[in-house]
């Protein structure tokens, strides 16, 4: 594992509340009401990679596939107010709509001799409740796709389309494509990177057509 003073976090997105699986977690947005500066809807779109760290672990390493918003209000058949609500009565009324994130783990930051590198599959350990969740920056991701003897990987193909959501094959295409218009890989990785791509298009396309 590696420490948060080796990584590198991005803006703070909100917390663990609850997981579905062992790899599939729930993160509650924090908010206005929760932190000064809250995260803004660029920072948590759909394929963001986050990691998930506190000061004193770090625990792992997940893809946002998934978004709900709660609002108990809605469809609330209990008796409206006519008037303007009193002002010491709504923040509680507010604080109850919620915007829920859901992260498909695909591995963890490791370090050794110095370097950051990334394991990729399931993490072994449980993530506590009430752990941090954060944007990863573009240096951390780059690191997370270096294996320990420094060269590109993509080892959580197979694990993403089956653990990805609905979405799972949008979102890996997503991440295919981002990957390969960057910097890490070199012009072979790339083509092969083009060639999951298009071949997962294909299917893609396929499925719409049976």
């Amino acid at each position: 594992m590696v420490s948060t003073k080796q990584s590198r976090r991005g803006c703070k997105l909100g917390t663990v509340v609850k997981s579905n699986s062992h790899c599939d977690y729930v993160i509650q947005l924090d908010t206005e009401r929760d932190v000064i500066a809250p995260p803004v809807v660029s920072d948590y779109g759909f394929g963001q990679f986050v990691t998930l760290e506190n000061d004193q672990q770090h625990w792992a390493v997940g893809i946002i596939y998934n978004s709900q918003l709660f609002n108990p209000a809605f469809l609330n058949s209990g008796p409206q107010l006519t008037s303007a609500p009193d002002p010491l009565f709504t923040p509680d009324l507010i604080q109850e709509t919620k915007t829920l994130l859901n992260v498909v783990l695909v591995g963890n930051l490791a370090h050794q001799d110095g370097q950051t590198y990334g394991h990729h599959g399931i993490p072994r350990n449980v993530v506590p409740v009430n752990t941090p969740v954060y944007a990863m920056d573009t240096h951390s991701r780059h690191q997370f796709h270096l294996s320990v003897d420094n060269r590109p990987q993509f080892r959580y193909y197979g694990h993403l389309l089956n653990c990805g959501g609905t979405f799972a094959h949008q979102l890996t295409q997503q991440v295919l494509t981002e990957l390969g218009d960057s910097d890490l890989f070199n012009d072979n990785d790339k083509r092969a990177l083009q060639v999951l791509c298009k071949e997962l298009t294909w299917k893609n396309t396929l499925g719409a057509m049976g």
